[in-house]
C-alpha cells in the first residue's frame, strides 16, 4: 500500500513538476514547441495515464467507494482525462478559409498543414462585422454558411461564442479578410471525447455539491471544531485622510466651473464608444497630470484652459515626466514640464531622435495635447451616412461630400463661436451655444446614444476617486487588527463586543460602497464589470468583504483577513491605472459563462489569501500557543475545501467557455496550465490520511502560506512574464 500511494503522488508531482518547465520553457521557444514535444508529446500522455492508473488502483485499494460522494469527485477527474485521452487520439482539429462567392471546400488544414477531407461541403453565403449601436466598435463577427451534403442543403450561422454543427463537426468563428468577403473558422471533429469530458465536467459538479453534505467527510468533522464554538476578536482604527494641499502660486487661466461642467456635458466618440466629454477629459487629465485634477481645477477646466488658453497653457508645468533621462533631455529640474520645454532656444524639438520607454511617454504627452489643441481629439459631432449608419467627427476632420450645407457650416464653426465667446467672457451666451450643441447630438445621434440614466451614471462615476482611499484604510485597519488578534491570543483573552460591532460596521460600509461602484461601473459599460485586470482585482476585494461578512460570526479570524485581501485587492488593481476607461466588451468575452468563471476563481482566490494570513498567523503563534496554532489550521482546512472547489468549478466552467468560443476546451495557455498547477497543488493539502505531514499545524500552516505563491504567478506572473491569451486579466 505505502508503494502504490508513493507511486500515485509521485507520478502527480512529476506532471506538476512538468506543467511548470514547460510554461517556462514555453517562454523562450514558443508555444509550437512546447505543444509538439512536451503537451502533445507521447511521453507526456504516458505520464498523465500513468498517473490516472496509479491514482484508480489506490482509490480502489483504500477503498473510497465505501464513501460515494469522494469515490465520484476522484472518478470524475478519471473521466475527465480519459475524455482528453479520446479527444487526443482521435479528435481532429483546424481551419477552414471561405470567401464570398466561391464554391466553398470539402475539406481543412489541420494544425499541421495537412488537408483533412469532410463529408460534406461547406460555402460562405455572407460575413458581416456587427457593431455596437453609434459606434465602430465590433460587438460580434457572424458567418452566414450554406453545406451541401449529398442533394441535402442545410444553411448555419457561426459566430463568436455561438457554434454551428453538422454531422459531429464544430465550427467556429476565428478572423476574417480584411475586405470583409472572407472569414476564416476553426474546425473540430471530436464525436466522442468532449462529450466523455463533460460527463466527467458534471461529474465532477455533483460530487462537490454532495460532498458538502457528506457527514463523514473530514469538511463535516472540521465544523464541529471548538474554535468554532467561541467568539475571537479583532479591533480596526478609524483613519484620517489627510485633505489636499492647497495649490501654490498663480494659476493658468479657464472656464468657470459651471460652464466647464457644461461643456463635460457634451457627447463624444472617444474609446470606440459615445460617453461624456468629462470622461475623456479625466483621461487627459490623468495621462498628462498624473491626477485627476490640476491646483483645483475640475478635469473639464484643464481641457477648457487647454482648448481657449493655449498660450499661458503650454508654459504651465502640467505635464509630469517619470524619466529622470527624458528631464535632463528636456532641461528641467523638478517632474513637471511646461510644453514649451520640449523645444529648444532655436524651436527645435528636443526629443527628436532618441528612443527609449521615458523619451516615448514623454513624446505620448505632447502629441496628446498637439490632438487636443488642433481639435482632432474632440469627435463631438454625429452625423449620418447614405447607408443609415453613424459616424462622429471633430472639427478638423474630412466631412463627406453628401453632407448638407448647413450642416457642415454648423461642425466647422461652431467651437470657433465658442471659443469668440470666451474671449468675450460671454458665459451665459457660452452655456446656451453648449445646449444647442447638445440638442444637435441628441438629434444626429438618435437611438444610438446612451440614455440619460446612463449618461448622469458614468458622470458620477467618473467622479469617484476611491480606490487609493478605501484601500489604504482597508489595509492599515487591517494590519492593525492582525498585530492586534495575535497579542490577544497570546495574553489568553478575548476583547469587547464594541470592536466586534465596529469591525462588523465597517465591512459592512466597504462592501455596500464596492457593491455600489461595482454596480455603477456595470450599468455604464452594459455588462458585468470582470473583462480586465482592473475590473477582475475590483471584484476580488468585493468577494472579500463579501466573505469576510458571510464568514465572521463563524469564522471571526477571517475578519482582518478580509480587510487585508480587499485592501491589497484594491491597491493590485490600481497597478496600471487607478481607474481605467470603461470600453465595450470584446466579441469573444460577450458571454454568460464569462461571469460564472471569473467569479469562482476570484472567490477560490479570496479565500485562499484568508488562508495565507491564517497561516502566518499560525506561523507566529506556534512557538507559544500551538493548540491554538492547530486550531488556527483548522479554520484553514474549513476554507480550504470550498476555495479549491470554487477554483476546480472555475477552471472547467473556463473550459466549457472556452470550448464554445475557440474550439477547444483546453489549450494549454499558461495561465490555463498554473490555474492547473494551483489546484493540484493546493489539493495536496486535502490528503491528511495518505501525507501525515499535512497533519502537522506548523506545516500545513507554512504550506498554506507558501502555496499562495501559485496563486501571485497564476494572476500576476503569467500577465506579467509568460503572456498567453488570458494575459488580458
Amino acid at each position: 500500500m505505502k508503494t502504490l500511494k508513493r507511486a500515485a503522488f509521485a507520478l502527480l508531482g512529476a506532471v506538476m513538476l512538468v506543467l511548470v518547465t514547460a510554461s517556462i520553457v514555453e517562454k523562450e521557444t514558443g508555444t509550437h514547441f512546447v505543444s509538439d514535444n512536451i503537451y502533445g508529446a507521447v511521453w507526456f500522455v504516458a505520464l498523465w495515464a500513468l498517473t490516472g492508473i496509479a491514482a484508480v488502483v489506490y482509490m480502489f485499494r483504500r477503498r473510497l467507494y465505501r464513501r460515494p460522494a469522494v469515490f465520484m469527485l476522484h472518478s470524475a477527474f478519471v473521466v475527465i482525462l480519459v475524455g482528453a485521452a479520446v479527444t487526443w487520439m482521435s479528435g481532429e482539429q483546424g481551419t477552414v478559409h471561405l470567401r464570398v462567392g466561391s464554391d466553398g471546400t470539402k475539406s481543412f488544414l489541420d494544425s499541421d498543414g495537412t488537408e483533412r477531407q469532410m463529408p460534406f461541403g461547406i460555402r460562405l453565403d455572407e460575413f458581416r462585422v456587427e457593431y455596437y449601436p453609434g459606434t465602430l466598435s465590433p460587438m460580434d463577427f457572424v458567418s452566414e454558411l450554406i453545406v451541401t451534403d449529398g442533394v441535402d442543403t442545410v444553411h448555419g450561422v457561426a459566430s463568436m461564442n455561438r457554434i454551428f454543427r453538422f454531422r459531429h463537426y464544430r465550427f467556429y468563428q476565428s478572423s476574417y479578410d480584411a475586405d470583409g468577403q472572407g472569414s476564416i473558422l476553426s474546425v473540430s471533429h471530436d464525436p466522442w471525447g468532449i462529450g466523455i469530458t463533460y460527463v466527467g465536467y458534471g461529474l465532477l459538479l455533483l460530487s462537490m455539491i454532495l460532498f458538502f453534505f457528506d457527514r463523514g467527510s473530514n469538511f463535516r468533522k472540521l465544523l464541529r471544531t471548538p474554535l468554532l464554538k467561541g467568539g475571537m476578536l479583532c479591533v480596526m482604527l478609524c483613519l484620517p485622510m489627510s485633505a489636499g494641499a492647497a495649490p501654490d502660486g498663480a494659476l493658468p487661466p479657464t472656464l468657470p466651473r459651471s460652464s466647464a461642467d457644461g461643456l463635460g456635458r457634451l457627447y463624444v466618440y472617444y474609446q470606440d464608444r459615445i460617453c461624456p466629454l468629462s470622461t475623456l477629459a479625466k483621461d487627459f487629465t490623468v495621462k498628462l497630470y498624473g491626477k485627476s485634477c490640476y491646483k483645483g481645477y475640475t478635469p473639464e477646466q484643464v481641457v477648457a484652459g487647454w482648448l481657449f488658453w493655449y498660450d499661458e497653457w503650454k508654459e504651465e508645468p502640467v505635464i509630469r515626466i517619470k524619466s529622470v533621462e527624458t528631464r535632463r533631455l528636456l532641461g528641467i529640474e523638478g517632474k513637471y514640464a511646461a510644453l514649451s520645454d520640449y523645444r529648444n532656444a532655436v524651436n527645435s524639438y528636443r526629443l527628436e531622435g532618441f528612443a527609449g520607454r521615458g523619451a516615448s511617454e514623454a513624446d505620448e504627452k505632447f502629441n496628446l495635447v498637439a490632438m487636443l489643441c488642433t481639435g482632432s481629439m474632440l469627435r463631438i459631432f454625429p452625423y449620418t451616412d447614405m447607408d443609415g449608419r453613424l459616424h462622429w467627427a471633430s472639427q478638423v476632420d474630412r466631412l463627406p461630400s453628401y453632407m448638407d450645407d448647413d450642416q457642415e457650416l454648423f461642425i466647422r464653426g461652431v467651437m470657433n463661436y465658442i471659443h469668440e465667446l470666451v474671449v468675450r467672457r460671454d458665459y451665459s451666451q457660452l452655456d446656451e451655444v453648449i445646449g444647442k450643441l447638445r440638442e444637435y447630438q441628441f438629434s444626429e445621434g438618435g437611438a444610438a446614444m446612451p440614455s440619460e440614466a446612463r449618461f448622469k451614471a458614468e458622470r458620477l462615476y467618473g467622479r469617484l476617486e476611491y480606490s487609493l482611499y478605501l484601500a489604504a484604510a482597508l489595509i492599515l485597519a487591517g494590519v492593525a487588527a492582525f498585530v492586534y488578534i495575535c497579542r490577544c491570543m497570546v495574553a489568553g483573552r478575548n476583547g469587547a463586543s464594541a470592536v466586534r460591532q465596529l469591525l462588523a460596521v465597517g465591512l459592512v460600509a466597504g462592501f455596500a460602497f464596492m457593491t455600489f461602484v461595482l454596480a455603477l461601473r456595470w450599468f455604464v459599460s452594459g455588462h458585468m464589470p470582470l473583462s480586465n485586470g482592473f475590473e477582475t482585482m475590483q471584484f476580488m476585494a468585493w468577494c472579500a468583504l463579501g466573505l469576510t461578512l458571510l464568514f465572521r460570526r463563524r469564522f471571526p479570524l477571517v475578519v482582518p483577513f478580509g480587510y487585508l485581501t480587499a485592501g491589497l485587492a484594491l491597491m493590485v488593481s490600481m497597478m496600471g491605472e487607478s481607474n481605467p476607461h470603461i470600453t465595450n466588451l470584446m466579441p469573444v468575452l460577450s458571454s454568460p459563462l464569462l461571469c460564472v468563471h471569473v467569479v469562482l476563481v476570484m472567490l477560490a482566490y479570496a479565500l485562499l489569501a484568508f488562508i495565507m494570513f491564517n497561516g502566518i498567523t499560525g506561523i507566529i503563534l506556534y512557538r507559544h500557543h500551538p493548540d491554538k496554532a492547530g486550531q488556527l489550521g483548522d479554520v484553514s482546512r474549513i476554507l480550504l475545501y470550498p476555495a479549491i472547489f470554487c477554483l476546480a468549478a472555475g477552471i472547467f466552467v473556463g473550459a466549457v467557455w472556452a470550448n464554445v468560443s475557440w474550439g477547444r476546451y483546453w489549450g494549454w495557455d499558461p495561465k490555463e496550465v498554473w490555474a492547473l498547477i494551483t489546484m493540484l497543488v493546493y489539493s495536496l493539502a486535502l490528503h491528511p490520511a495518505s501525507l501525515p505531514w499535512f497533519r502537522r499545524p506548523l506545516f500545513f500552516h507554512w504550506f498554506c502560506v507558501a502555496a499562495f505563491l501559485c496563486v501571485l504567478v497564476t494572476y500576476f506572473g503569467v500577465n506579467l512574464l509568460l503572456g498567453g491569451m488570458h494575459s488580458y486579466a
